[in-house]
């Protein structure tokens, strides 16, 4: 088992999602075949707090980016949920439908361990409960494990309460309803959050329309929710009020911006604009978008609560509600300064982990 602890290595320095990380870390066990990266972006709030993500990489400088532009937003999700936890992440390069062992996540626990609690590690795409459950027997610098060994389990269900308040105080904002009855929304993922999050909007009357590489998941929100499937790349040009991208990040673009015939954009997914311009795009073509590390805090914020003693959801849920006046307050500072949202909640985040460092 080697690490290698980096600050000067040309690929972390010359990637634009670099942005002041305190420390990376490459990780690899020749026995288990783990390959993985850690990233820890700041601490000024307290330990980072961030997810594990397993997925096929093509590149090692692919991983690289995602890990960083995770890590960094980490960061300002932390911070503009007000928690005493800083930004950090970590990916698992390999195929979570094929690559995973017990050996390969005992391996990532021990490199978690080594840090000695200055990264604390959660699920997150590709990695599951069970997982956490594996690396929880090499540190305890882990969370979101099995609700039996005293966690609180799967983040998700607080995760999509999060994006659901969030885009709640968006349709407030742009459509002037507090009402979500026949509301067409188009959720592009049907993952974990995706899926509770359709069951949110399905129960607040909005009308769904859907997609998802996996059919067995349309098919789910088909049979329960009453959603429309869309196929593919489709999901982009349907006439509805929100679209939510659920899946991976970088979905919002130059390819994909100008095809949107929604108001609003409210989803899920990570890092959700391919470039820091594409939020300036969104505006210029009047689409109000929340920003995704504010409205997705919901599992992070439910996470942080485990570090008490005495775990309660109701207040995690309670803290996790906030996000719709936070929301709130980034639309209206973007429309007092005249500039796109996602500008103003990094300003915002940036100006607290300021006053802490």
């Amino acid at each position: 088992m080697t690490s290698v602890k980096t600050n000067d290595s040309g690929a972390v320095f010359a990637s634009p999602a670099f942005d002041r990380h305190e420390e990376v870390i490459f990780c690899a066990d020749a026995k288990s075949g783990l390959r993985a990266i850690i990233a820890i972006h700041d601490t000024s709030l307290g330990p980072a707090l961030g997810g594990c993500r397993m997925w096929p990489y093509d590149s090692e400088s692919e991983a690289i980016t995602d890990v960083l532009r995770l890590s960094r937003a980490m960061s300002y999700k932390n911070a503009l949920a007000q928690l005493s936890t800083g930004g950090g992440k970590s990916v698992i390069i390999g195929d979570s439908e094929r690559d995973k062992s017990e050996a390969l996540f005992h391996a990532f626990g021990r490199f978690v361990e080594n840090l000695g609690g200055r990264y604390i590690v959660a699920e997150d795409v590709g990695t599951t409960v069970a997982d956490m459950n594996q690396i929880r027997s090499q540190t305890r610098h882990v969370m979101g494990f099995s609700a039996r060994h005293g966690s609180s389990g799967d983040p998700s269900p607080v995760t999509a309460y999060g994006v659901f308040c969030g885009l709640r105080a968006a349709v407030e904002f742009r459509l002037g309803r507090a009402d979500l009855e026949g509301l067409r929304v188009a959720v592009q993922g049907i993952g974990h959050v995706g899926y509770q999050l359709c069951k949110y909007l399905h129960e607040a009357g909005a009308k769904l329309l859907v997609s998802d590489i996996h059919g067995a998941a349309v098919a789910r929100a088909e049979a329960e929710f009453g959603a429309r499937i869309v196929a593919g790349e489709d999901i982009y040009s349907q006439d509805v009020d929100v679209f939510a991208p659920c899946a991976l990040g970088a979905e919002l673009n130059s390819r994909t911006i100008p095809r949107l015939r929604a108001q609003i954009v409210a989803g899920a997914a990570n890092n959700q604009l391919e470039r820091a311009e594409d939020g300036a795009e969104l505006a210029a073509r009047n689409i109000l978008y929340a920003p995704d590390y504010v409205i997705n805090a919901g599992g992070v914020i439910n996470l942080s609560y485990e570090r008490e003693s005495g775990y309660e959801r109701d207040r995690a849920m309670a803290h996790t509600a906030r996000i719709y006046e936070i929301s709130l307050e980034i639309f209206g500072r973007a429309k007092r300064e005249g500039r796109p949202t996602s500008d103003i909640a990094d300003d915002m985040a940036r100006e607290m982990l300021g006053a802490k460092s």
